[in-house]
């Protein structure tokens, strides 16, 4: 994953006459194999050279929801919670500028790029990643994330690929789905936004604290790290009464 591609890379723009992805990236309805965009093969995550596959799109607050993920569980679920939880990391760059993100060395990236998601990432078995933005025209709906455990760039066929999954991924979305809402609404079939419980408590705090809504998430993911909280689990503590609003008041 050159570093060099970060800066003016191609997104995942629809383009006339866009020549078919392999058949190693390619959706095919035949190959459904569960909850997740109709037919992306099981093999598609090792077929590009990476260990983890998710695709986000951005809901109503502009904040990127994780909607699929291959494997449905681990390391691209674990990293994309982090990102969400911190508001920092390659997802959250590549939705907010609309270009693509490749570090294929994670800890050679410079700390200023994503200071708070890169000591968290240390952490866990990452090592190199790559984000490619869902654009449709200037708007930037999604983005695909690629993780793996092991430093490197990817091959210039597997970046073929990853673009190329990414466009049909596209397609797939404006197809089946329009935009979700923030509260979760919108959302195809196997597609549900997994952080539904986290906009509504922001919403309940924002109007307990008579706050602005960015204001209330902020004080929840900074309770949420003082706490070592998951930030789905404060909700959930919010409303069950054995968090209160007053908690955030400070």
């Amino acid at each position: 994953m050159p570093a060099g591609d970060q800066h003016g890379a191609p997104d995942a723009t629809p383009s006339p006459g866009e020549t078919p992805a392999p058949s190693s990236a390619r959706v095919s309805p035949a190959a459904h194999t569960g909850p997740g965009p109709r037919g992306v093969p099981a093999d598609t995550v090792r077929s590009l050279g990476l260990d983890a596959l998710t695709m986000s799109v951005t809901a109503g607050d502009g904040l990127p929801e994780l909607v699929w993920s291959q494997p449905p569980e681990g390391l691209g679920p674990e990293l994309e919670e982090l990102q969400f939880a911190l508001g920092d990391g390659p997802t959250f760059e590549a939705a907010g500028r609309g270009r693509r993100v490749m570090e294929p060395d994670l800890a050679a990236t410079d700390p200023a790029r994503w200071p708070a998601f890169l000591p968290v990432a240390a952490r866990t078995p990452a090592r190199a990643v790559v984000a490619v933005p869902l654009r449709l025209g200037v708007a930037v709906i999604g983005v695909l994330a690629g993780y793996r455990t092991s430093t490197g760039p990817l091959t210039d066929t597997q970046r073929r690929d990853l673009t190329r999954l990414a466009r049909t991924l596209l397609a797939l979305l404006l197809d089946t789905v329009e935009v979700p809402s923030a509260d979760g609404t919108g959302a195809p079939p196997g597609l549900a936004l997994r952080r539904a419980e986290v906009h509504q408590a922001t919403g309940y705090l924002s109007v307990r604290l008579g706050i602005p809504p960015g204001q209330a998430l902020l004080r929840l993911r900074s309770h949420a790290a003082a706490h070592d909280v998951p930030l789905t689990a404060l909700a959930r503590a919010l409303f069950a009464g054995s968090v209160l609003p007053e908690d955030f008041d400070r």
